[in-house]
């Protein structure tokens, strides 16, 4: 039988013996303030939303046991499905965009130029600002006769479309105001996977005489289609998430027409005081984006494989 390894540690003359196949336990103290957090914080709050849901809790105690009675409830209420419609409305509206756009703008941007680079930065810079700026910013760009939309449209002789108070346009124009805000995360990602692509097959699709449109279908698409599948699921998560734009744009009107989950979530949990059933709507909102996030990841590798 081997005789396990050692090594020899010390100072002068006297020599310690070391198994380096020693137990390493110890190393689970440098995790473990992250295991904690982690298990305070996702954990927990997750198992414990489960819960809650099946009771009739409010702010000040967990009430008593109801079973399905709360998710009952949600599916007769016309504005929880309302909402619903709505967040898918708005995922539509803005996870493609912002794909494309991401995708079209970092095709554009990919070279070595000085331009090109305040171009990125300047894209990018939207990325960095919190939602309150974001909607401050879109709120001037659509006030109705006076706001920077509206001056556009005056050079032209017409009239601004009213983004915020239209029942027909208000969705969309949240959708514009939040794809201006995201656009930088799908750039990056894009600039990343398009730089990992080496030169020498472009170099050898050159020598065969391929065109732009060759060489975009044939060797730069399909070296990104790992990164354009993480963009639209990392988008989706976002995205199902709508609720600083909605809450500070319009309130979720006119009519609730733009008002998502997570607000009526928040409307029924911290406004109406009804924790258990505000606790169901986010495990369903927590199942639509797991749902959506899994077909979507689904569908496009069997894109790919096919």
């Amino acid at each position: 039988m081997a005789e396990p390894l050692t090594a020899t540690a010390g100072n002068g003359s006297r020599a310690k013996s070391v198994d380096i196949y020693a137990p390493q336990w110890r190393n689970f103290l440098f995790v473990a303030p992250y295991l904690f957090i982690f298990a305070a914080f996702l954990v927990f709050p997750l198992f414990w939303g489960v819960w809650l849901s099946f009771h009739k809790a409010d702010t000040f105690s967990s009430g008593r046991f109801i079973g399905f009675d709360n998710y009952v409830r949600l599916f007769r209420d016309g504005i929880f499905l309302q909402s619903i419609w709505n967040t898918f409305y708005f995922v539509f509206l803005t996870v493609p965009a912002l794909a494309l756009i991401g995708l079209f703008l970092a095709l554009c941007l990919n070279r070595q130029t000085r331009s090109a680079a305040v171009l990125r930065t300047l894209f990018f810079s939207s990325s960095v600002l919190s939602v309150t700026i974001v909607t401050l910013i879109w709120r001037i760009v659509y006030i109705p006769d006076m706001g920077l939309l509206s001056m556009i449209y005056g050079f032209f002789g017409a009239k601004a479309p009213a983004f915020l108070s239209d029942p027909d346009l208000a969705m969309i124009g949240i959708a514009i105001a939040t794809v201006w805000w995201c656009i930088g995360l799908p750039m990056m990602l894009f600039l990343s996977a398009l730089q990992q692509i080496p030169q020498d097959i472009y170099e050898a699709a050159a020598l065969d005489n391929a065109n732009r449109w060759q060489t975009l279908r044939s060797i730069t698409l399909p070296s990104i289609k790992r990164t354009f599948v993480l963009v639209v699921i990392i988008q989706i998560v976002f995205q199902f998430q709508l609720f600083g734009q909605a809450w500070l744009m319009t309130k979720g009107g006119p009519n609730n027409l733009t008002k998502p989950i997570v607000l009526y979530i928040y409307n029924t949990a911290f406004q109406r005081w009804d924790i258990g059933m505000g606790a169901a709507a986010s495990e369903i909102l927590f199942l639509l984006i797991l749902v959506a996030a899994m077909a979507q990841f689904l569908l496009t590798r069997r894109k790919a494989d096919a």
